[in-house]
């Protein structure tokens, strides 16, 4: 409803917002044999220009999730939204939703008005993330000046991907994660267009970044990857290249991916000769749990 009466009743070039309630969430995830979702919300997120309206909005979607949580224990975790790119809302949102409501984590859009999660004017929210051991789940949405690159096509299709692509490298090339080394952070879709670019990227931090520069390789390495999207047959490959299977974790996106596709998707996954079945399992269980820290028991 916020973000229809902003003007973005169409976000990031789709028709409109899916349906989502508690009970349609649980017959999804019990006909898909899931336990436990982690529930967010995505693109456009909650800031639509006014910075108040943004906190409220953030305060009002954090204390609901939180009330799903504390209702389904059991069946939900959920991830802060953050009223960025206003910093002083944000710094106060994460010690409300992390110290009170006791949110898992928080969730980042790849940019927040143009503001991306590597800018120096974001270091005080890595501060307070890093200090908490923050879970931060990276969300793409629309790059700044979409409507020159995307052609009319919706975002989430290309835009998104590379839009991931764009503030995972920015930010590790500013050594955001190095200065933060407890924030846990996960990248979703399979990391976008990192693993095909992974090496490029590296190339060129060795060639013309400071001589400081964090090894690249060594940092992409070493983030959470999610397979929701189209990971198979051709990212993965690509992906366990970049990184380990015990870094990759099972994600939906849904409402946002019809549940007809997330169930296709997910047998695609199962069926993949690139993973073992031990190596599967994990990535649709164990894997994430030391980030959920509550269902680390």
């Amino acid at each position: 409803d916020a973000a229809a009466a902003a003007g973005y009743g169409n976000p990031d070039g789709i028709a409109g917002f899916p349906r989502w309630s508690v009970d349609e969430a649980l017959g999804m995830m019990d006909r898909n044999a899931i336990t436990v979702a982690v529930a967010s919300v995505s693109s456009p997120g909650v800031h639509f220009g006014d910075d108040a309206a943004a906190r409220h909005l953030a305060r009002t979607v954090n204390e609901f999730n939180a009330g799903v949580r504390d209702k389904y224990p059991d069946r939900f975790a959920f991830l802060a939204s953050l009223p960025l790119p206003d910093i002083e809302g944000a710094l106060a949102e994460i010690t409300y939703a992390l110290n009170v409501l006791h949110a898992n984590g928080v969730v980042l859009e790849t940019n927040a008005r143009g503001l991306y999660p590597g800018d120096p004017a974001m270091e005080p929210v890595l501060d307070a993330l890093d200090q908490r051991h923050a879970l931060v789940v990276l969300h793409p949405t629309s790059p700044p000046n979409w409507e020159a690159v995307s052609r009319g096509w919706g975002r989430p299709m290309i835009e998104f991907p590379f839009d991931t692509t764009r503030a995972v490298a920015d930010l590790l090339l500013r050594g955001g994660l190095t200065r933060h080394p407890r924030i846990r952070m996960v990248v979703p879709h399979g990391g976008g267009a990192l693993a095909a670019l992974a090496d490029r990227i590296d190339g060129f931090a060795r060639i013309f970044a400071a001589a400081d520069t964090p090894d690249i390789a060594v940092q992409l390495r070493n983030l959470y990857y999610d397979l929701a999207g189209a990971p198979v047959p051709r990212q993965l490959p690509s992906l366990l290249a970049m990184t380990s299977p015990s870094h990759l974790l099972y994600g939906t996106d849904w409402p946002w991916t019809p549940e007809a596709a997330i169930t296709a998707i997910t047998a695609g996954i199962k069926a993949t000769p690139l993973l073992d079945h031990d190596q599967i399992t994990a990535m649709m269980t164990t894997n994430g749990i030391p980030l959920l820290d509550r269902f680390g028991t």
